[in-house]
């Protein structure tokens, strides 16, 4: 065995990042720990380029990461490259907590994160033994399905490699211009559990960081390159406030003063002396997951703020001339239509550069999805639809239809053209351009989600299961399949034994 492939497929659907890539750390990682061990590795990140089918179906074996919305595609995606006799792997959030579902399209599933036990796991499957002794793996042997005992959380985020990036296709040979933003993990982990969030039960709550010289070298190597920004791929940046400031200061000593983002919460902006260090270091914009202002959709959520939090952090932040992308979540029991309205005024009045107003998603592994699911009231198992931008469950106190129509008017007011007028005529330019961005995908996203929206306006009788036709996430892929095999390109498939 000697060449693996991973693939991260594409969203199904437009979202506010979408003119900006940005690769998952997940798979560069995990491939270069393949690479460093003698493989042959390419990742193919559909963001950033197209999938060769062709070429992927020259691998020894493939590897999928997805999360849940992205799920639908990863198994038809699997079910190809299986059918040309090449055994499939597949990890990431969604199936951590679907092993099963999974195993009906791949042969092997890598529960939690996989960083210690990919190369015994590659070791294993040329062997084809030894899989009883992975942790967080998941199979099937003598027709049953096994799992193996839960999977650790990579003890040490030091051991880890720097991301190959080479590896994936359309960034090789120092392709990172290609990226207007270049990720760098420095943390693992969230202190907080917000019911809806999957990030605690895939990561934990312990707060695992990276050592700070070497999240300093990696910012090195970028600044050498002329990497223009940087995306800090943490949960929560600022989760331990005194790591964060150490790290900041060596940027500052350094001249490591790159743009940068991160995800940080509205505790940020009562330690003045971080956001003294923010500022230095060439922060330019946060993402801050507001959630709500209605206080008891807070206090479901779990969000352990309050609205006057997020006042005096947004007034704070701008003090300091930093700018920020927050995101609230419509539809929890506590949320009505008024809510949604009063949620627009705020953020208008309150000036927030740009906004995601997103859809309460019950994704699984989550506090919301076993409640929901406990109380029927999942609309739909189309896992494409779960992308916090289509309602796919029962609100209690509006219909489904009104959640979504609401929440698109909500977006629709915040980049309206006389939004776009008030920043242009405060001569900020970049959030001109932010702004007409938001009305422009808007509008594709509205275009693009016609029937979707048509169907769920005609239901009218609650608890009504959504049954929309599933989302070709594939036909793309299954066209080209065929041409291969009718080519003679394919070639028989290839023995492998699942157990």
């Amino acid at each position: 065995m000697k060449k693996i492939v991973f693939i991260e497929p594409n969203p199904p659907d437009f979202h506010i990042f979408s003119r900006m890539p940005l690769p998952r750390l997940g798979t560069p990682i995990l491939g270069t720990l393949l690479k460093k061990a003698g493989y042959q590795v390419k990742s193919y990140v559909e963001s950033i380029g197209e999938l060769d089918l062709e070429d992927v179906l020259t691998a020894d074996a493939v590897g999928i990461s997805t999360i849940t919305s992205t799920a639908m595609r990863s198994y038809e995606i699997a079910k190809l490259v299986r059918k040309a006799g090449i055994p499939v792997f597949i990890g990431g959030p969604h199936v951590t907590y679907m092993p099963e579902e999974a195993l009906n399209y791949c042969d092997y599933v890598l529960r939690g994160e996989s960083d210690e036990v990919m190369v015994d796991f590659i070791k294993a499957l040329e062997r084809g033994e030894g899989f009883e002794e992975i942790p967080g793996l998941s199979y099937r042997r003598d027709g049953k399905v096994v799992h193996n005992s839960k999977v650790s959380f990579c003890k040490d985020l030091n051991s880890l490699p720097f991301p190959d990036f080479d590896i994936i296709k359309g960034l090789e040979n120092n392709g990172l211009e290609r990226l207007e933003i270049i990720p760098i993990m420095t943390s693992r982990g969230c202190p907080y559990d917000c019911s809806f969030c999957s990030v605690t039960s895939m990561f934990g709550q312990k707060y695992r960081f990276r050592n700070k010289e070497l999240v300093i070298k990696e910012l090195e190597a970028h600044r050498d390159r002329g990497v223009p920004w940087v995306f800090f791929y943490d949960d929560n940046f600022t989760a331990n406030r005194r790591r964060t400031k150490e790290l900041l200061h060596a940027m500052i000593e350094r001249d490591l003063t790159i743009p940068w983002t991160a995800q940080v919460r509205v505790e940020v902006a009562r330690d003045e002396e971080l956001l003294d260090l923010m500022k230095r270091s060439s922060c330019h914009t946060v993402y801050i997951g507001f959630e709500s202002i209605n206080p008891e959709t807070l206090k479901s959520y779990n969000k352990r703020q309050s609205v006057e939090d997020i006042q005096w952090c947004i007034r704070t932040l701008h003090k300091n001339r930093i700018r920020i992308h927050g995101m609230f979540v419509f539809g929890s029991d506590d949320d009505t239509i008024d809510t949604i309205e009063e949620t627009v005024r705020f953020a208008k009045k309150n000036d927030l550069e740009s906004v995601q107003f997103l859809i309460l998603t019950p994704l699984p592994g989550t506090r919301l999805y076993h409640e929901l699911e406990r109380s029927g009231r999942i609309l739909s198992r189309d896992w494409s639809l779960y992308d916090a931008h289509h309602v796919v469950y029962e609100p209690k106190n509006m219909s489904c239809y009104e959640l979504q129509r609401e929440t698109i008017r909500a977006t629709k007011e915040f980049y309206s053209g006389w939004q776009i007028v008030k920043r242009a005529m405060r001569f900020d330019i970049f959030n001109v351009s932010i702004k007409a961005y938001g009305r422009s995908l808007t509008r594709k996203w509205l275009k693009r989600n016609k029937d979707f929206l048509d169907y769920i306006s005609s239901v009218a009788d609650a608890g009504k299961t959504i049954e929309l036709m599933a989302r070709k996430t594939a036909e793309d892929l299954k066209e080209r399949f065929r041409e291969l095999e009718l080519s003679g390109t394919i070639v028989p498939p290839k023995t492998h034994q699942t157990f």
